[in-house]
């Protein structure tokens, strides 16, 4: 086949999944789920088109959309792009999408320079997307700038390579044992708490956050992309008020997911300084996911993350009692957050690499 019999037209979407005109992002959906399932065994790391949908629809605080690829009238790829709106805002991030029954087709690169022409359109000038990665078991491996982590290559990460993408940095992804025995967390909870002391609180809440925390929340909630260990992935800094932490809400609530916060308040200043979200799906025995977790640099040092981590978990044993395993990320940089999840009883699955390049 050549490049002649492949179409890629824009991903269309849909009002509801009911639609006449959703049979393109479920199968969205279905292929981000499949492509997670073939890299690494774990088609759970990716949400639903039902899931996603809500994110799509709303534009007001970033723009998704996505391109189809076809050949003979079927679907054999797809990438999405995700665009953050404020003005100041230079990176393009996105997701290529190609299941292994099309993986040496020229499929992939003919999305790669899509999402690159889009960008250039919409005059971003950095491209920024994620690959998957089993352990590696072979000394033929992929080292990050940062110099923390090892991946071995891929289909992807080869083509991203030969396009002039550099791997700016590798995160873990472990898996936590929810129904394992609690006295690990119990403990570690009141130690950090004591260790903490008077100064710093601990609140907790399912979303839609309270209106009377929105703006303390939206606060810690945009030194995400500042705070956190990033190397030298070019994040644009994010704008967070009160209206936009209830934006947010209605999107991770939607498709009836549940989102359990625990966060500390700076008793002092009455400022929430750390936070950290677990979200299910509709189906309660599903896999849990951590979202964010964050301690601000400035408090850094009192084992806020201890207490953010252990008294969510604690908390969702309660709330959700099917779920077995929660999942997360961290770069593997970071140490400290790292010697949390270690201690708690989380082991590494699958790790992702993070590669930029400037167009």
């Amino acid at each position: 086949m050549t490049d002649a019999d492949l179409t890629i037209t824009p991903l269309t979407v849909p009002g509801s999944l009911d639609d006449t005109d959703a049979a393109d992002f479920i199968a969205f959906g279905d292929l981000s789920r499949l492509v997670c399932d073939e890299e690494v065994g774990l088609p759970d790391l990716s949400p639903t088109a039902s899931q996603m949908l809500a994110s799509w629809q709303d534009e007001s605080d970033s723009l998704h959309l996505g391109f189809v690829a076809r050949r003979d009238g079927d679907i054999v790829g797809m990438v999405s792009l995700s665009y953050a709106q404020e003005e100041h805002a230079k990176a393009a991030e996105f997701d290529v999408l190609v299941p292994a029954a099309h993986a040496d087709e020229g499929i992939a690169q003919a999305l790669l320079l899509c999402a690159e022409d889009d960008a250039r359109r919409r005059g971003r000038d950095v491209m920024q997307t994620w690959t998957l990665h089993r352990p590696a078991n072979t000394s033929d491996v992929l080292i990050p700038k940062t110099g923390w982590g090892r991946i071995p290559p891929t289909a992807l990460s080869n083509l991203l390579e030969a396009h002039g993408y550099g791997l700016e940095q590798v995160e873990r992804n472990s898996e936590l044992n929810l129904h394992a025995d609690p006295g690990v967390w119990e403990r570690a909870l009141a130690d950090a708490s004591a260790f903490a002391g008077p100064d710093y609180r601990s609140l907790t809440w399912e979303l839609p956050t309270p209106p009377a925390l929105r703006a303390g929340y939206a606060s810690v909630l945009a030194r995400l992309v500042t705070d956190a260990p990033s190397g030298d992935m070019e994040f644009d800094a994010e704008i967070w008020d009160a209206d936009r932490v209830a934006r947010r809400d209605v999107r991770m609530t939607s498709a009836g997911q549940l989102v359990a916060v625990s966060a500390v308040e700076h008793v002092p200043t009455g400022e929430i300084v750390a936070y950290n979200e677990l979200l299910v799906g509709p189906d309660r025995a599903g896999m849990t996911h951590q979202f964010g977790t964050l301690v601000a640099t400035e408090h850094r040092g009192h084992r806020l993350g201890t207490i953010v981590k252990c008294a969510n978990l604690l908390r969702w044993r309660e709330l959700v009692p099917q779920s077995s395993r929660v999942s997360t990320f961290n770069a593997e940089e970071n140490r400290p957050m790292l010697d949390i999840n270690e201690a708690l009883g989380f082991v590494p699955v699958s790790y992702a690499g993070a590669w930029q390049k400037r167009i």
